[in-house]
């Protein structure tokens, strides 16, 4: 499956900006969120082809959210990578666990998160 269009979910305006323009040279169609209830509104509107994943957002948490969209047969299929400044290994571990595909650490390298969504397409 190629990948085209990408769900960010992301409370930093900043992070949203970079990476919805980084995404968008490349030549991706990206919808953002910056919170867990309208990330759900996003996906109800339009299926993406993958989502990166912040975790550390008000109200539902990253992986909170991500465990709810993998668990959701209405979204089942559906990659998300974590995309977090959380660098531990315990927090990718968990990260997987709640059914994220990938995990990318903040700051975003461009050539690692392209190497990710690549290996997904």
């Amino acid at each position: 499956m190629a990948i085209e269009k990408i769900l960010l979910v992301d409370d930093s305006k900043t992070e949203l900006h970079y990476l919805s323009d980084l995404l968008g040279k490349r030549g991706f169609k990206v919808r953002t969120a910056e919170n867990g209830d309208e990330a759900l509104k996003r996906l109800s509107e339009d299926r993406p082809d993958l989502i990166l994943m912040d975790v550390v957002m008000p109200g539902q948490n990253g992986f909170q959210l991500t465990r709810t969209i993998t668990r959701d047969p209405r979204f089942a299929g559906i990659p998300v990578i974590m995309c977090t400044s959380k660098n531990q290994e315990t927090d990718k571990v968990w990260g997987m666990r709640q059914g994220a595909t990938d995990y990318v650490v903040k700051p975003v390298k461009a050539d690692e998160l392209m190497g990710k969504i690549k290996a997904l397409g």
